[in-house]
């Protein structure tokens, strides 16, 4: 048997290893740990586009206190605004407006239509008022609510209420049913 046999003949090793260098030091090279990776401009972007539907449109106080709400999603059947208006479908939650500030009810109709969509709610009713204290301003809440629940994606149509619900001052919202994961 020669050298070359022997397993363990030190150049086996050698050659199995490959090129060394010698080290300057004996310490171990220890970096902290990369921070975990986080969607942040995500979250951004996300947070911007709630910002932008929700946005207050120039001219919302056009609509009269005495003006009904309506409104009905592209390709659905236009019996179901009629049977929201008339008030067929049993009401599951409601959010009253009243003494709110623009900004306030904004984020209230966000959150009570977040929530409402979360428990598997599908009609629901938000109280705006009539805007009979606006002045010459006009029923602004009732604007805002209008165009803020056209930005949704989540409500398929909403109508005034009947008068025995709020009338002119309330609205009546049809929501997505929520999707199921698995």
């Amino acid at each position: 048997m020669t050298d070359h046999d022997d397993p363990n003949d030190p150049r086996h090793f050698l050659s199995a290893i490959g090129e060394v260098r010698r080290l300057k030091h004996d310490r171990a090279e220890v970096r902290p740990p990369r921070p975990r990776a986080r969607a942040e401009k995500r979250r951004e972007d996300d947070r911007a586009a709630v910002r932008d539907l929700l946005s207050d449109p120039v001219g919302a106080t056009e609509i009269q206190p005495g003006d009904e709400l309506r409104f009905l999603r592209s390709g659905l059947n236009p019996r179901i605004l009629r049977n929201l208006k008339r008030g067929h479908y049993r009401l599951q939650d409601e959010l009253d407006l009243h003494g709110l500030f623009a900004s306030e009810a904004r984020q209230a109709v966000a959150a009570f239509l977040n929530e409402a969509q979360a428990h598997s709610r599908l009609c629901v009713r938000i109280v705006h008022g009539k805007g009979l204290r606006s002045r010459q301003q006009g029923p602004v809440l009732k604007g805002l609510v209008d165009h803020w629940l056209r930005q949704r994606d989540d409500v398929l149509a909403f109508a005034s209420a009947r008068p025995v619900d709020g009338g002119t001052g309330a609205v009546y919202i049809l929501l997505k049913r929520a999707r199921v994961p698995g």
